[in-house]
């Protein structure tokens, strides 16, 4: 009878992230094992100076420094893992859904919703700011296609669901990869979660007559998840 390990699997991501992280950041180890050793040596001697050399407080403090240097050393590895991420998917098709798909709680993401022949495409959010059309691709191309989608949707949401553009990249007026779920997560509420369901269902009726979209499912979307679930533990 074999008994499951769900540890495995979290060793695996961890391992999984470190190695894509040390692409970008060959000096990530040395980094670690710095944060882990000033954090500890940090909380340990502070620990000692408030509750002395007692052998049961030699312990407590070397439980406590091991505990905040394990903590320090996650965040600072969650950090430059995401950042890691982001840097080797800038770029590709699927990017942007990849870190739409990190958006939880209220938001229903829905990768490729519109595309062209040329592999722009355009990704939709909805949530309490209303809908959110987010566009990859040539520039002028996607302009096009999202003036396009924000018809469709508007003709289906009504008035008073605010339609909000967005498109990946770092020329003018876009927004760059690592800045876009901020950038959704930051705009003004307008809707009630009621509202919200509703759209939901209105909006079935527009996916239903479209196309399936050719998203890639390679392994851009698939680490910068993997990346943001092992930051959250």
């Amino acid at each position: 009878m074999s008994t499951p390990a769900p540890s495995a699997g979290r060793l695996a991501q961890l391992r999984q992230a470190y190695q894509m992280t040390k692409k970008t950041q060959p000096r990530i180890g040395l980094l670690l094992i710095s944060v882990f050793v000033l954090s500890a040596a940090a909380t340990a001697g502070l620990g000692i100076l408030l509750l002395g050399t007692r052998w049961f407080s030699i312990i407590i403090v070397a439980i406590l420094a091991l505990t905040v240097a394990m903590l320090a050393t996650m965040i600072v590895f969650g950090k430059r893992a995401e950042k890691s991420m982001y840097q080797q998917a800038e770029g590709q098709l699927g990017a942007g859904a990849g870190a739409l798909q990190m958006l939880r709680n209220r938001w229903e993401v829905k990768p490729a919703v519109a595309f062209t022949k040329q592999q722009d495409v355009v990704h939709r959010v909805i949530g309490r700011p209303g809908v959110v059309l987010v566009g990859e691709g040539q520039h002028a191309r996607v302009k096009n296609l999202l003036g396009s989608e924000v018809k469709k949707h508007q003709r289906i949401v009504g008035e008073g669901v605010p339609v909000t553009t967005m498109i990946v990249g770092r020329g003018d007026g876009e927004v760059p990869l690592p800045d876009l779920v901020k950038r959704v997560k930051k705009l003004k509420k307008a809707i009630k979660p009621a509202q919200q369901t509703d759209l939901l269902y209105k909006l079935k009726a527009l996916d239903a007559m479209r196309p399936a979209a050719p998203m890639p499912r390679g392994p851009i979307p698939t680490s910068m998840k993997g990346a943001r679930k092992m930051m959250r533990g």
